[in-house]
């Protein structure tokens, strides 16, 4: 068995073990945060070291302490991760810059990184005040910048697992990788809820209901900034992109968005007010527009909600160039000065410029001539010497040599393989056709096939995940996984890297090949790609992959697919043609040997969709939808049930055992606003093998003043049961956890009947 026991991923967790009565991830009040809501955070005592270094900071200085430029303008012309030491000078000696992130081309090498930001920080001595550099990097998925280190299921998998205690556990391990290598600026977790999935960052979410968005990412930003293993281990989160990045009503990257307040408040800031409890330090912004307003140049989201309301007290940094594009794009500021005054008026206070000191100079410009005040600037930048001062880069700003032995440890691996299998999600297993025999001889084809970037997707070593040449050794194929399991002599396939290439889509070859195996199994979905350049306009799986399909069924072959791909591609026409269905959304370096464990079953898959799967591209709704039965004109009073008819329902998973729900109950039947009520339900495992089970609570509110959705992630868990086992799983939640917001923008609970729900079991509770 290549993947850990329940007792041995409970010990490299450093998690307790679970007893027979489970108690599940249960919501948190929102009812506080409300458009009426306008008290200011409480004025924190001020840091007399933060306040006695502010005292001697010229504007200039000040100024450069807002502004973040990338890598590039400080190495020489070459990705071999050289500083250009005149370059460096003019960027932090004559422009006192205090950030630079990113990489150029390529992930770097322990050892240069370690290189790179010393000779940052000896130039930073060399400066007046000597105020550390902060420098900031996108390690999404691990630490996916440094060459050669494991990555992890990209967080849509990992909503799969219904696990927040691997979620945790990879940031941990994240944040130690970065530190090690000299970093300490995350710009993780996403917090988009991930509502419509033409939207190429889908991936980077942790999908469609805000309650599992909201709890995965407080779990990241806990591991990240809060481990208890002092600053050599931690790095400072950054929640994004506040705020309602992911609902471009296109689905194409950085387009504007229409979200009626009501929906803003309910679905989109949910996730950013968990993340500032659970101390979250920075924020990065939304590129976009939300109904006409461009958020960069939003007072209303940057200082009356993300400051007065959610009472955030870190630093808010801009998205790549988003300034200038008040100007260039969104044409709400007539010059690219305007633009920087509009941002800083907002309440930014940092820009990613990225590529020029135009910010700066604008910047500088509008602070002498008395447009913006010193005052204003103070403010920006107390927060962001705070963070420096948080992150101990006073006491110690260099990377430690002595962290290189950190990195690249054999249990990381252990945690990704284990995060890899409980994400994969069995959709579809008619006749038990899986788990095969290992004695199987198998066909293995498809676009996906042998390839490690459609395993990886986005921020892989390199931005767009593309280049196979940068992935370790240690990283295997679809293919190389399949031949682990079962020996070279039992796989036959002809598929190749590039996706494209005509031999991924040989209808005829396939045919040929069948005739020899036992089964087929299509490796189908999408090419890696990250943001913009993975913009499509339609859900449809390509032709050529369904044509594969239709292939396989003709040779009269058990048909098994397996999806690698960041968001549901729409595969209803040949989905009846398909024996099995496995998603595997992007597991990452171990993804290929979690794949190989599920299809031959030395791994029993537990792992549930987080987003409802579409049956057609042009009918996306989410579980929780609103009034979707269509009206019947031709008939009184009738409607139709074809409003909400999905490929597979959120939450949807199978498994090789089977599970049973008994004894729903709650303590009370009726309730106040101040009492909590105990929700109980046994679950049993019936069938023949040893599985986990996500035991997920949901609630009805069967009438409101709005028209209420038709069921509400509300707790979740997740059990282990051995055959015949049976444990009893407990949530407690309270009238604050049914809340929504009404018409007048407030968070309410309204006095009536709810229903309870889990698996097939529904009790009902009253609020008086």
């Amino acid at each position: 068995m290549r993947y850990l026991t329940p007792m041995a991923l409970v010990l490299a967790l450093g998690l307790q073990a679970c007893s027979s009565t489970q108690t599940g991830q249960s919501a948190k009040p929102e009812a506080s945060m409300s458009a009426a809501t306008s008290t200011a955070p409480a004025t924190q005592a001020r840091d007399q070291q933060i306040e006695d270094l502010l005292s001697r900071m010229t504007v200039e200085e000040k100024v450069g302490q807002m502004t973040q430029l990338t890598i590039d303008l400080i190495l020489k012309d070459s990705e071999a991760a050289t500083v250009d030491t005149a370059k460096l000078r003019n960027v932090l000696v004559n422009h006192h810059i205090g950030s630079i992130l990113n990489v150029k081309g390529r992930a770097y090498t322990i050892d240069e990184w370690h290189t790179v930001l010393n000779a940052i920080h000896d130039v930073t001595d060399k400066t007046r005040l000597k105020i550390p550099v902060i420098y900031g990097i996108d390690a999404i998925h691990g630490n996916n910048y440094l060459a050669g280190t494991t990555l992890y299921p990209h967080n849509i998998g990992m909503a799969a697992t219904r696990n927040p205690e691997l979620v945790n556990r990879l940031a941990q391990i994240t944040a130690l990788e970065t530190r090690a290598a000299g970093i300490p600026w995350n710009f993780d977790p996403v917090l988009d809820v991930g509502r419509q999935p033409l939207w190429p960052r889908f991936e980077e979410t942790f999908g469609e209901d805000v309650f599992v968005v909201k709890t995965m990412g407080a779990a990241a930003i806990r591991g990240y900034e809060q481990n208890g293993k002092g600053p050599d281990f931690t790095v400072a989160a950054c929640m994004k992109h506040f705020l309602g990045y992911s609902y471009p009503s296109t689905g194409k990257d950085r387009t504007p968005s229409y979200i009626p307040e009501q929906m803003l408040r309910e679905i989109f800031l949910p996730p950013f007010k968990a993340a500032v409890e659970a101390g979250a330090s920075t924020v990065m912004i939304n590129s976009g527009e939300i109904n006409g307003v461009p958020v960069h140049g939003s007072k209303y989201y940057l200082t009356q909600i993300l400051r007065n309301e959610l009472g955030f007290e870190g630093v808010a940094v801009s998205d790549w160039e988003d300034v200038i594009r008040l100007h260039t794009r969104h044409k709400v500021a007539a010059t690219p000065k305007e633009a920087v005054r509009m941002a800083v008026d907002a309440g930014l206070d940092m820009s990613m410029v990225p590529m020029d000191l135009s910010f700066y100079d604008h910047l500088v410009a509008l602070v002498k001539e008395g447009t913006i005040t010193e005052d204003r600037i103070n403010t920006s930048v107390r927060r962001i010497l705070a963070l420096k001062k948080k992150l101990g880069l006073f006491e110690q700003v260099r990377p430690k040599a002595a962290l290189k032995t950190t990195i690249h440890k054999a249990e990381f691996d252990q945690v990704s393989l284990q995060s890899a299998l409980e994400s994969i999600t069995l959709l579809k297993n008619n006749n038990q056709v899986l788990p095969l025999k290992k004695t199987s001889k198998i066909v293995v084809a498809g676009p996906t096939a042998n390839t490690l970037a459609a395993l990886h997707g986005s921020w892989s070593y390199i931005w767009q995940g593309t280049d196979e040449t940068q992935y370790p050794a240690k990283a295997k194929t679809v293919i190389q996984g399949l031949v682990a399991e079962i020996g070279k002599n039992n796989v036959i396939s002809r598929s190749v890297a590039e996706f494209s290439n005509a031999a991924n889509y040989s209808v005829a070859q396939l045919k040929r090949d069948a005739a020899q195996a036992q089964a087929i199994v299509l490796c189908l979905g999408e090419k890696a790609y990250a943001e913009s350049p993975g913009v499509i306009d339609d859900l449809d799986l390509e032709e050529n992959q369904l044509a594969l399909v239709r292939a396989a069924k003709e040779t009269g072959k058990p048909v098994i697919i397996v999806l690698l791909e960041g968001r549901p591609r729409v595969l209803s026409s040949v989905e009846p043609l398909a024996d099995a269905i496995v998603m595997a959304y992007r597991p990452a370096t171990f993804g290929a040997a979690a794949i190989a464990d599920v299809l031959f079953g030395d791994y029993n898959p537990d792992g549930v969709l987080p987003f409802t799967y579409p049956r057609f591209s042009g009918d996306v709704l989410t579980y929780d939808h609103k009034g979707t039965e269509i009206i019947r004109e031709d008939i009184p009073n009738a409607a139709g049930n074809r409003g909400f008819n999905p490929q597979w329902p959120f939450g949807h998973g199978l498994s090789y055992t089977t599970f049973a729900f008994s004894d729903l109950r709650v303590d009370k039947t009726t309730f106040g606003n101040n009492d909590n009520l105990k929700v109980t339900v046994r679950v049993r495992n019936t069938g023949s093998k040893a599985g986990k089970k996500a035991v997920e609570l949901y609630s009805h509110d069967q009438y409101a003043s709005i028209t209420p959705s038709a069921k509400r992630l509300r707790a979740f868990s997740k059990v282990s049961l051995q055959p015949g086992e049976e444990k009893e799983v407990s949530f407690t939640i309270s009238a604050k956890d049914l809340a929504f917001v009404n018409e007048a923008g407030k968070w309410v609970t309204e006095p009536g009947a709810f229903d309870l729900m889990v698996g097939d079991q529904k009790t009902v509770v009253t609020l008086q």
